[in-house]
């Protein structure tokens, strides 16, 4: 089987870092999938190091030269299937007519409603199958007019880890500042107003009052860095709030905290809170779009309403004074994370709809 993957995001996400682990998953499997890609884009850039087979592209002109690079990719005779790994992609599959010549399966990550017009609406009408990666999203592609026999639920997956080693976490808190009896809160994802964690720095204002050790250390960037470093200096906690940037070593970040927190308002599934489980990490999260399919609230981590100070504080308190509690938490959740949200088991999800939509007769061009 050949599959052609086809991404033209440049920068690396959580799509992007799926679409990463479904190609090597495919080729441990012996299916010599493709990869069409801009040329300036992390992904295609990984992927030519990892050794997969990558075309190149542009996502400009309204997506009209990857859509014909798809057109003369299938022209071909050898792609078995395409599919389109974010929303660029899809129009530029659809511009193409690549669901006139082969199974045509688009992933769909966010919860933001399918738009009414009619191009929106045929090209996502136009595929064989829409993978949605929650429940959650499939729900609100329905609710945006998409036939509910097009969708199929596969949650995205993370590589299970080695457990951090003993020498791993102090090694981790030197690197950052942090003292080893520091009580530290952690969160990994771009700063954004509606990832929330404006709502993490008015948390460990009030902790402090309890824990003058408090850290917490933001790994990522983003539009929100200014505004937030100002938030920091304007509730006096400028010295707790560690705004690390981006971080490529991202296991430094998790060996070092002690509690990890995902207070966004709007996410249809997280790669940093599934990483931060399969780590062992307690871990809260807002009750918000798919996280609650993710965390089972108390048995494998913590749910809190959404953006309530006193709330948030309450749960972190509760993982910080109560130990083994916290250590069931974090056992719980690797488990759920291993049997749920593996990279392994979205590799075959993914493959079982390849061969099932191969296996159904397609229209002839």
């Amino acid at each position: 089987m050949i599959p052609l993957i086809v991404d033209l995001e440049t920068q690396w996400r959580g799509g992007q870092n799926q679409a990463f682990l479904l190609l090597r998953g495919l080729y441990e499997h012996g299916h010599a999938a493709e990869l069409l890609a801009p040329r300036d884009s992390v992904l295609a850039h990984r992927a030519r190091k990892a050794g997969y087979y990558v075309h190149y592209t542009s996502r400009k002109l309204f997506r009209l030269p990857a859509a014909l690079a798809i057109r003369k990719l299938l022209s071909t005779g050898r792609i078995d299937l395409v599919h389109a790994n974010e929303a660029h992609a899809v129009s530029a599959a659809w511009l193409a007519g690549a669901h006139r010549s082969v199974p045509f399966l688009a992933s769909r990550r966010v919860g933001f409603p399918i738009r009414k017009n009619w191009a929106s609406q045929a090209k996502y009408r136009a595929t064989t199958c829409i993978l949605a990666n929650s429940q959650w999203v499939a729900d609100q592609a329905v609710a945006s007019g998409v036939p509910a026999d097009k969708l199929r639920v596969v949650y995205e997956g993370t590589v299970i880890p080695e457990l951090f080693s003993s020498a791993q976490r102090p090694e981790a808190r030197r690197r950052w500042g942090v003292p080893d009896n520091a009580p530290l809160l952690g969160c990994v994802g771009v700063l954004l107003p509606d990832k929330g964690q404006e709502w993490l720095i008015r948390a460990v204002a009030e902790l402090r009052k309890n824990y003058p050790e408090i850290r917490l250390l933001l790994a990522g960037d983003g539009p929100s860095h200014a505004k937030l470093e100002s938030l920091a200096n304007e509730l006096g906690v400028t010295q707790s709030v560690i705004f690390a940037g981006f971080v490529k070593d991202v296991d430094s970040a998790y060996a070092a905290i002690d509690v990890f927190l995902l207070p966004s308002f709007f996410e249809a599934l997280n790669n940093s809170l599934m990483a931060a489980m399969a780590h062992e990490i307690p871990s809260i999260a807002f009750r918000r779009g798919a996280l609650t399919e993710i965390i089972l609230d108390g048995q494998s981590g913590l749910i809190v309403s959404g953006p309530d100070v006193p709330e948030i504080c309450a749960a972190v308190k509760r993982i910080l004074e109560d130990r083994a509690f916290a250590r069931s938490l974090g056992q719980a959740a690797r488990i759920r994370i291993a049997e749920n949200f593996s990279a392994d088991l979205m590799v075959e999800k993914t493959l079982q709809l390849y061969e099932e939509v191969l296996t159904k007769p397609h229209p002839a061009p």
